[in-house]
């Protein structure tokens, strides 16, 4: 669906520092035209963060999934905090999207990427954050990826995991795969699989 944006008009009125960290948290009064016509104020909090870049690692080849394993503060609420998820990283340099997610896979995977292709770009939950997910599709080797990765200054303990593609798919099925990013990834990825086997192989 088409929108006309123009109609819409909204106005950042007051904006407040709250706390400033391992990420940013303002306070923000915004007042913004309803769809009546009218005109309202609200007041949020924003979580303010840099776009990401995720990536979908795939070996056609050996028919497997290169995923990565980490502790995530955000789901100790859960059953198990150590999460299966993509490659991932914040555009926080003078990058592109795709450089990111390359220097990315080298990091916490010990790999390098072939031919790179955009999934989709999404906000995963503006409600609260400003943070853009950037998410791609990418060729691995997947007999490089093995072994205990990340970088020390942030912390990082990221444990590689090489499922056949039937196993990631089960994972993605049965819960285990649970966090947004790789859920979409997987599920265009289920979509298109075909198309990309016959252009990558």
């Amino acid at each position: 669906m088409q929108r006309d944006t123009d109609q819409f008009k909204y106005k950042i009125k007051a904006r407040k520092s709250l706390h400033q960290g391992f990420y940013t948290m303002d306070s923000l009064t915004v007042s913004h035209q309803r769809f009546d016509g009218t005109e309202q104020e609200i007041k949020r909090e924003l979580l303010v963060r840099p776009d990401a870049v995720c990536v979908l690692l795939v070996d056609f080849n050996a028919d497997k999934f290169v995923f990565v394993e980490q502790f995530r503060v955000g789901a100790m609420q859960g059953d198990n905090p150590w999460l299966i998820e993509l490659v991932a990283g914040l555009i926080d340099k003078d990058e592109s999207p795709e450089e990111v997610g390359r220097r990315e896979a080298q990091e916490e995977a010990g790999v390098e990427l072939g031919r790179m292709e955009l999934i989709t770009q999404y906000y995963p939950s503006p409600g609260g954050t400003n943070e853009r997910i950037h998410l791609y599709v990418a060729e691995v080797d997947s007999r490089d990826a093995y072994g205990i990765h990340g970088l020390d200054e942030e912390s990082e303990d990221i444990r590689v995991v090489t499922p056949s593609i039937d196993e990631g798919l089960a994972w993605l099925a049965n819960g285990t795969i649970n966090n947004a990013a790789s859920i979409i990834a997987c599920q265009w990825f289920m979509l298109n699989k075909e198309r990309l086997k016959q252009q990558w192989l």
